[in-house]
Order: structure tokens, then sequence, then C-alpha cells
């Protein structure tokens, strides 16, 4: 608790949910449908190492604003005596608007790997609770070495994808739909700390990391396994 003080403190924390021995036993069955992941890897020393882990996240408010241009097409196919033709009628499609987003998580620690972190997402804010000490006894609770400068790149970029995103999805009705070009802005509006469980499996195997990642409140989890070559043969 002595090293979450200060600007170090977080606003809000989110209790773990999914405790232990579900943790345990969702990682045994996910294990189970790898036929060829070595047997002694789910064994009872490798469960040992899983440690439930409050990642420090920065929870980014903001907004975008912007417009595109879009390559629409349509395709018709006919017969024309002894020949195939097919028509293809090209339009331009412009879209214009703006989105706000509310709490983008952004993980403030440069030891947990982006992709993992984003691919648990994601998280019921609502469930968030006032930061107390009294979540921690029997976590690991790590402290942000990124503050919320060098992320808000990443909570902006995560932001305009989104938009580009829900641009696109309002032009409906063509075979196909290219991107071209996309103008917005982004304004950062808010920010604060939040402390998120996971889940956390980091083991060797010859000579390679390999990492699981459990959403502590969901369940949802991804991870890289080994593979025994003699099962392949």
């Amino acid at each position: 608790a002595g090293r979450l003080k200060g600007n170090y403190k977080p606003a809000y924390v989110l209790p773990f949910a999914v405790q232990r021995d579900a943790a345990e036993k969702e990682f045994r069955a996910w294990c189970k449908k790898r036929w060829f992941l070595p047997s002694d890897f789910r064994s009872k020393q490798q469960l040992e190492k899983m440690s439930g882990v409050y990642v420090p996240f920065w929870l980014y408010d903001g907004s975008v604003e912007g417009s595109g241009t879009f390559e629409c097409r349509n395709e018709r196919t006919y017969r024309s005596g002894d020949e195939e033709v097919t028509r293809t009628t090209v339009y331009e499609a412009y879209r214009a608007g703006d989105l706000d987003f509310e709490r983008v998580p952004v993980d403030g620690s440069a030891k947990m790997p982006d992709g993992h972190m984003d691919a648990i997402e994601p998280y019921d804010f609502d469930e968030m609770k006032p930061f107390s000490v009294a979540y921690l006894p029997g976590y690991v609770a790590e402290r942000y070495d990124e503050d919320s400068k060098v992320c808000s790149n990443r909570a902006e970029e995560r932001m305009r994808r989104s938009f580009e995103h829900d641009l696109r999805a309002t032009i409906t009705g063509y075979d196909y739909v290219d991107t071209g070009i996309v103008r917005s802005t982004t304004q950062m509006t808010g920010c604060m700390q939040a402390l998120l469980p996971v889940w956390m499996l980091h083991t060797t195997w010859e000579g390679n990391d390999y990492l699981f990642a459990m959403n502590g409140q969901t369940g949802r989890f991804v991870g890289d396994l080994p593979v025994a070559k003699f099962k392949v043969a």
C-alpha cells in the first residue's frame, strides 16, 4: 500500500470477480482443447505460478470529429448471348460526424503486453469502487511506469480507429466499400487512473516466454501456448 501514494494513488479500483479456483478451472479447460500442448504445461506446478494482479490503467474521456469519403461499388453479372457480362457501378459516399468516448482504457505498465491487455477487454466500469487498500490483500498491485501523457497517444489512436469504423458502418446497400480519406480531430477531455483485475501466468518453456492473461472480472482470456513437437509428429 505504501507504494500507491501521491501521484501513484489510483482514483478507482475494480475488484476481482473471478476467484483463483475459477481462473484455474478455466485455464485447464482451455488447455484441454489444445491437442499439441505439452502434457505437464497444465500441471499443478505451472498453476502455482498464476497470480492475481491489479494492473494500472489510464481511463480517458474524449471526442472525435471528422469526415471521410468512401468508394462504393455494386456489381451485377448477367449473360448476353454467349458472353457473361459484369457491370460495375461506382459511387462516392461522403460522411461526417462526431463521437464521444468515456473511459477508454490504456494500461500504464510497460511490463504488460498491450496486445494481451487489449484482448481481454471489455470491463464493466460501472462496478468500479473508490480506491481502498482493503481490496489489495492477496493480490499483486502494480503501479504505473508510463504516465498519462505517454499513454494518451494510444488512447487517441483507439478513438480514431473507432470513429473511422463507425463512420464506415453508416454506409450500407453496396457490395463493396473501400475506405478513402478520413480526416478527424481528437480532443481529450479527461483522464483518471484505476486498478483493473487480471489473472496472469507467465512461464518459460524450452527457452521461450509464454504469457496467459485473464480478465479478473469477466473471465475473458488470451494466451500464448507452447507446442510439443513429438505430439505434432
